[in-house]
């Protein structure tokens, strides 16, 4: 019996050891969206930079997911950098052009001991494939960065970008 307890033990703590390093990741919370429709992200920062805490967090914003509008995050300051979209999207009998390219919430305090969200929502282009969408993200901290911009999508990659599993739009709904 103390084998048997002694083997579990054993198994539940390499569970956790290896389970552990997903959860230190920036990641989305929602991990499918649909083609041609609208998307609430909602990027997930789960630490700081070592142990020092986070000031900026900065979201580029790939070509195809467009109409981009950020959320203000209360004690943090908020910009965008715009530019033009390599194509149009039409949008509501408009034809947008251009638009949000990167997001920065900055001079905030974001300790490592900490966890916190930052929330932008956008509209995914119908002409998008099926596939992993990155938005690749960094956290800049006092003396250095986490720089979540692995877009190889190798399980393996160390800093891998937030993304979301692109998938054909239903029929059903809107």
């Amino acid at each position: 019996m103390i084998r048997f307890i002694a083997s579990a033990a054993i198994a539940a703590t390499s569970l956790v050891a290896f389970a552990a390093p997903a959860f230190a990741h920036a990641t989305l919370e929602v991990q499918e969206a649909a083609i041609g429709s609208g998307y609430k992200a909602v990027l997930r920062v789960p630490h700081g930079c070592g142990t020092e805490a986070t000031h900026t967090v900065r979201v580029q914003i790939p070509e195809g997911f467009y109409n981009v509008k950020p959320m203000p995050k209360a004690g943090w300051d908020l910009a965008t950098v715009t530019g033009s979209y390599e194509r149009g999207y039409e949008n509501h009998g408009t034809t947008l052009t251009e638009g949000v390219k990167e997001i920065v919430w900055s001079n905030g305090n974001l300790p490592n001991e900490w966890y916190d969200e930052f929330v932008f929502r956008g509209t995914f282009a119908s002409t998008l494939e099926p596939g992993t969408f990155y938005f690749p993200a960094v956290q800049e901290c006092a003396n250095g960065e986490e720089a979540w911009i692995d877009i190889s999508g190798d399980e393996g990659a160390e800093m891998p970008a937030p993304s979301v599993e692109l998938v054909p739009a239903t029929s059903a709904g809107h």
